[in-house]
């Protein structure tokens, strides 16, 4: 009972110190707004939350949607690529040696190269603001699921076959597979914020017409500074979400089984 109470007491200071950084960031910003006296410039706190006051409805209904659709079809394509790639190339060494270099030569080659070729194949829509966030997302998933299948202990595949399991079928279901989960996780986890920073970066530079990327490159135009960010930080805001939801329904509850220094 102690112990749940200094726990629960732990908790509550760590977020107590979380939300007073916050409130300090802000004073931080609303006093170098004051002093330099220009919204062009650094519009202020107060400004910027007028600013969302005055677009919240537009973000929810007409740029929230478009840019979770860019962002769902981009992740989508990456899970779909990466994974089964990841598993072939980890677990057959022909296909290591094959599809290597490959990789190897198109994972440096940013994303935001590709959006003229993306414009070109798909025009200006929504396949290809998403193909710009799968060029960014694939990569990740696939060299974290390679490695989680290539560090696999040997000592693991011969105890299954011993038990029965002789198909490289079953040995990736039942031993491969659980053992690069947490790899897994983590490919996922990097995945998601970079191709949230690559859905930004579509939509302002042509790929879409519409979206949260999209608006601020609008508002830039319109110098309404204070939307910009007002727009950079529910975009900040709505990384946060994603990376704690995912955080929590697949690290704290679907991968819960682990055993790490933080539990």
């Amino acid at each position: 009972m102690q112990r749940k109470v200094s726990r629960t007491l732990n908790v509550l200071r760590n977020q107590g110190i979380s939300v007073l950084s916050i409130f300090g960031l802000i004073a931080i910003w609303q006093t170098a707004a004051f002093l330099v006296n220009d919204q062009l410039t650094l519009p202020s706190f107060f400004q910027v939350i007028a600013a969302f006051l005055d677009n919240w409805w537009s973000i929810l209904t007409e740029d929230l949607p478009v840019s979770s659709l860019h962002f769902a079809i981009g992740m989508a394509g990456g899970l779909i690529i990466a994974l089964p790639v990841g598993m072939i190339m980890g677990w057959f060494k022909l296909f290591d040696n094959i599809l290597d270099p490959i990789v190897e030569i198109l994972r440096p080659i940013p994303p935001l190269a590709w959006i003229p070729f993306a414009i070109i194949w798909f025009g200006i829509t929504n396949i290809a603001a998403g193909f710009i966030i799968f060029i960014g997302a694939v990569f990740p998933i696939l060299i974290n699921t390679y490695l989680g299948f290539k560090s696999l202990p040997r000592v693991y595949v011969e105890s299954a076959k011993v038990l029965g399991a002789t198909k490289d079928i079953d040995l990736i279901r039942y031993v491969a597979l659980p053992y690069a989960l947490p790899s897994i996780a983590a490919g996922i986890r990097i995945a998601m914020g970079i191709a949230w920073m690559c859905l930004v970066a579509a939509e302002m530079f042509g790929v879409s017409k519409n979206g949260l990327g999209f608006k601020i490159w609008d508002s830039y135009g319109h110098y309404r500074m204070d939307e910009v960010f007002m727009y950079m930080i529910v975009l900040g805001l709505l990384g946060l979400a994603i990376d704690r939801t995912f955080r929590y329904v697949v690290e704290d509850r679907m991968l819960k089984w682990r055993v790490g220094l933080t539990q």
